[in-house]
């Protein structure tokens, strides 16, 4: 499953409803991303764009290579757009694998991917205006040690 929304979700009941279509699987791993606010560089909001369609594909390319690298059963990804304020959930990933292992890999492989390569441009909100979110290097580094 690949949802791009705008519209708030409910990260428990996603992962039961995607459990629950697979009690083959042995491992479940599921990450649920926030918005968050340093409070010494606090922000009011998180401004999210995408192109949903544009959004949808990339992130369901993501999904076929993890599934296929680490034998996933199932794997999902749910990602927000538009205005987002400190607490809320930006994002959810859950795979289902036959064991632990390769549940976790495919989580973070998902993750480390989602960070650098889905296609969602950042800004902050903040008292003094908005400012883009610029790439991290350790988000590269994480991604790159998946191509070893």
């Amino acid at each position: 499953m690949i949802l791009v929304s705008k519209s708030p979700f409910d990260p428990g009941a996603e992962a039961n409803r995607l459990q629950a279509a697979h009690t083959e699987a042995g491992a479940m791993v599921t990450f649920t991303g926030l918005v968050r606010s340093h409070p010494d560089d606090p922000i009011t909001a998180l401004i999210l764009e995408c192109y949903e369609d544009l959004a949808r594909n990339e992130l369901a390319a993501i999904r076929d290579a993890a599934m296929a690298r680490f034998g996933l059963i199932d794997a999902a990804i749910i990602h927000r757009h538009g205005r987002l304020v400190p607490g809320e959930t930006i994002m959810m990933v859950m795979t289902l694998a036959p064991h632990r292992q390769a549940a976790f890999d495919g989580a973070q492989f998902l993750m480390d991917y989602l960070k650098t390569d889905a296609p969602f441009w950042k800004q902050e909100e903040t008292a003094a205006g908005l400012r883009w979110v610029e790439a991290k290097a350790e988000d590269g580094d994480a991604k790159n040690r998946w191509s070893r």
